[in-house]
């Protein structure tokens, strides 16, 4: 099967945003672990706007968080509101903050236990950004061989020529079978003008980079600015610690997809599933109403801003290992 994946920097405009509303999760519970958070930011041509709801003992200030994050040339307004009440009811008894379905997957095509289509666009893109922290995407893609056949690269304020000449040196690094593959370095011509200023960026809006990449489904909603009483985060990352840990636990299996799936307000799950190379699996015992969720991943602590830079999973976070 032939299978591609992107992955984009930090500077990308979806990514920006996703670490202010992150940024800003991660703020509150440093003040206060029980803060209920569902925040958006969308940013582009010189205005950030953040808006959701903000339930907390903390006192933060967005704009100025907004700001470390992406500097002070934006202007920023701010729409927050407290928590629905009637949200606030059925989560307080221990029950989900939403209905959804979240998928976790692990699989044993490299050591971070994701797609290998993904894992090397994360790779490229890291290798690029290191040199060159701007505004950027890379792709790639397998053929049917396994092989590396086509290379995209885009970056701002990158000469093309030089793009071309990194993705080559990268090719040398990683050591992984490309045989004559096709290298697109800036396809639309060399770009200065990126971030904020060339697009508009909003939260949650890059899920499968985020996630697993195009080949695995995608279940639940956004991570970014949500707390971990909404099962669109926590159950996401308890779904992926399920998967590595089946994974770990039967040498012979090359891939997991788990599944859950929550009532608004219920604790437990109204679906755990988990399939191993084709193979429906019982799930037991697993730990799956959201505050064990929460209390078993330490999920109230601040650590979700380097979440959104480069994905959720395969970097090494307590639901990875």
């Amino acid at each position: 099967m032939v299978k591609t994946a992107e992955c984009v920097s930090p500077k990308h405009p979806d990514k920006l945003c996703d670490q202010i509303s992150d940024a800003i999760l991660d703020a509150c519970l440093e003040q206060d672990p029980d803060s209920r958070v569902a925040i958006e930011t969308m940013g582009g041509h010189g205005i950030i706007t953040i808006t959701g709801e903000l339930t907390t003992k903390a006192y933060i200030n967005a704009r100025e968080i907004a700001q470390r994050v992406t500097g002070n040339q934006y202007g920023v307004q701010t729409n927050i509101v407290s928590q629905s009440p009637e949200i606030a009811n059925g989560v307080d008894t221990g029950g989900a903050g939403d209905q959804g379905i979240m998928v976790g997957y692990a699989c044993r095509d490299n050591e971070a236990m994701i797609p290998q289509e993904l894992y090397l666009a994360r790779s490229l893109c890291k290798f690029i950004y290191e040199k060159h922290p701007y505004d950027g995407k890379t792709q790639i893609t397998l053929g049917d061989d396994g092989y590396v056949s086509v290379i995209v690269a885009s970056f701002q304020n990158v000469d093309k020529y030089d793009l071309y000449e990194l993705v080559s040196e990268w090719i040398d690094v990683v050591e992984y079978p490309h045989a004559g593959c096709v290298i697109h370095a800036n396809p639309a011509g060399d770009w200065n003008q990126g971030g904020f200023e060339a697009d508009t960026g909003v939260t949650g809006r890059k899920l499968a980079v985020d996630n697993y990449g195009p080949q695995i489904p995608i279940g639940g909603g956004a991570f970014s600015g949500k707390d971990t009483t909404k099962v669109d985060r926590s159950g996401a990352y308890m779904a992926r610690k399920i998967a590595v840990d089946m994974l770990s636990a039967d040498p012979e299996a090359k891939e997991v997809i788990v599944k859950l799936a929550y009532a608004i307000g219920v604790a437990d799950p109204v679906m755990i599933t988990a399939n191993v190379d084709g193979k429906e699996i019982d799930v037991i015992n697993a730990v799956a109403k959201p505050q064990d969720i929460i209390k078993f991943l330490d999920l109230k602590k601040p650590q979700y801003e380097e979440t959104a830079k480069w994905g959720h999973f395969g970097n090494g976070f307590k639901w990875d290992k």
